[in-house]
């Protein structure tokens, strides 16, 4: 089983820049799909960012142009670079990891960053 550590959350001004990191404590080589979640108190979770094998990423509309999905595969790692942060972007960012692809399945989440943005 490879576990997920998402780190790099705090406090940031509006405006401001973080960057979160999720490293996995094993090869996540093999996986087809990498992306970061968030939950803000009282919402559901949801889906801010996407990397596939082939490196093609998707983001949330909300998100688009201000954030940016990349991963170190020598690394074990997957980054959300934030900028130009708002008051809204606060939540619990999630990092997940999955293969959907037989044999090998699996599917990892991290226990999750706080991020809060506030002036």
């Amino acid at each position: 089983q490879v576990q997920l550590v998402e780190s790099g959350g705090g406090l940031a001004q509006p405006g401001g820049s973080l960057r979160l990191s999720c490293v996995a404590s094993g090869s996540i080589s093999s996986a087809n799909n990498m992306n970061w979640y968030r939950q803000a108190p009282g919402k559901q979770r949801e889906l801010v960012a996407s990397i596939i094998s082939g490196g093609r990423t998707n983001y949330a509309d909300s998100v688009k142009g201000r954030f940016t999905i990349s991963r170190d595969r020598d690394k074990n790692t997957v980054y959300l670079q934030m900028t130009s942060l708002e008051p809204e972007d606060t939540a619990v960012y999630y990092c997940n990891v999955l293969r959907t692809m037989i044999p090998g399945r699996y599917n990892y989440w991290g226990q999750g960053t706080q991020v809060t943005v506030s002036s």
